[in-house]
């Protein structure tokens, strides 16, 4: 049974950073292209970025130039480090397999606030 963790979220003031973890169990981790998305309160799941099996990202048009996702086969994890985040950046966030079937982590809630 494949799991996804997610951990790093809080609470952090506009301009700040914070680094997601996303940790997978239970399979073949390299072969997957990742994703993580986010939801806002009252809002749909929005895509944030994802990254494929050999490293090739894509990122929403609003963090471009401000998230990195990245990842490490050997740790089994996916990272998302967020910097220069903004208030409309809270949200609940989600780490996602994007291929070989999808599957969700339970989210981590990212508050950004003074």
């Amino acid at each position: 049974q494949v799991q996804l963790v997610e951990s790093g979220g809080g609470l952090v003031q506009p301009g700040g950073s914070l680094r997601l973890s996303c940790a997978a169990s239970g399979s073949i981790f390299r072969i997957y292209a990742m994703g993580w998305y986010r939801q806002a309160p009252g809002k749909q799941r929005d895509l944030v970025a994802t990254i494929t099996s050999g490293g090739s990202t894509n990122y929403a048009d609003s963090v471009k130039g401000r998230f990195t996702i990245s990842r490490d086969n050997a740790k089994n994890t996916v990272y998302l480090q967020m910097n220069s985040l903004k208030p409309k950046d809270t949200a609940v966030y989600y780490c996602h397999r994007e291929t070989g079937g999808s599957i969700w982590g339970q989210g981590t809630l990212v508050i950004v606030s003074s």
